[in-house]
């Protein structure tokens, strides 16, 4: 299965992101926390060397929290600032202020040394597609200032957003970047939504994603679904469609609607928190 998304304005993007790191004083990157690796595009940390940076676990609410306070470690041991969030309904949000001081405090001493004071401090917040940005910026700002969708794609162009006296944040649209060295990342990532649909052949990825969890969290399907996991991927495929009631004329089952389910279920956190990806030990 390959798996391949990479729209033109990316390209742009990424030169303007190019230009804009000048003005910046730190990198707040949002991961999706069910795929924190394969959520963050190699490019970044390319633009942000010498930079402070934060990283920010989203969507951590549909993840394993088991997961996600193991990701928080490792990438505290590459040097991180990391914050679990869940940008939706606000949790972690709180911690965020401090973690930016926390972050910029030698760029905070250096200005007051030069008698500048009160100088905002410039964060670039950056992502892939669907991750959450413009949901973030906008509860972070307890206002509507940055365009939401939940469809990858919504941001196209850089605004500037000033949150308080001590902050603005500059949203970028989400950029991927050109090409998927390890398939897997692809997978992954558009099981999470970060790729859209339509160009996905979404009953392939259900076995995918079968597979996963019957390997890594066994016993789930048979719970959501009231079905056996035993047999092969399309045998549990097919006993999803007809616990679901997905049926073509003629009795036919429907694949692609029972794979849209299980989509729609995984997403959106009905079976449980479950992460695609396991930080390494």
């Amino acid at each position: 299965m390959n798996v391949q998304w990479y729209p033109g304005h990316m390209t742009k993007a990424k030169r303007q992101m190019q230009e804009d790191i000048k003005l910046i004083d730190l990198i707040i990157e949002l991961v999706d926390a069910r795929v924190p690796l394969s959520s963050r595009n190699p490019d970044i940390d390319e633009l942000g060397k010498n930079k402070s940076r934060l990283i920010l676990l989203n969507k951590s609410d549909l993840a394993d929290e088991r997961q996600n306070e193991a990701w928080k470690t490792y990438f505290q041991a590459k040097g991180f600032y990391v914050v679990k969030v869940d940008s939706r309904n606000g949790s972690g949000m709180k911690a965020i202020n401090n973690v930016i001081q926390e972050a910029c405090k030698e760029k905070i001493e250096r200005d007051r040394r030069r008698g500048i004071k009160n100088r905002p401090i410039r964060a670039m917040v950056v992502g892939i597609p669907n991750v959450g940005k413009s949901t973030f910026i906008n509860t972070f700002a307890g206002r509507a200032c940055a365009k939401t969708g939940n469809k990858p794609g919504v941001t196209k162009g850089k605004q500037w957003i000033r949150l308080n006296k001590g902050v603005e944040l500059l949203d970028t649209p989400g950029i991927l970047w050109p090409k998927f060295e390890d398939q897997q990342v692809g997978i992954r990532l558009a099981c999470v939504g970060s790729i859209k649909d339509d160009i996905l052949n979404m009953e392939e990825l259900a076995l995918w994603l079968i597979d996963y969890l019957r390997e890594n969290y066994k016993g789930i399907l048979a719970e959501r679904y009231q079905i056996t996991e035993e047999g092969t991927s399309v045998e549990v495929l097919e006993a999803i469609a007809r616990a679901r009631g997905c049926l073509k004329k003629q009795e036919e089952l429907d694949y692609a609607k029972a794979s849209l389910i299980l989509f729609d279920d995984f997403r959106s956190g009905k079976m449980g928190r479950i992460t695609l990806e396991w930080a390494p030990l």
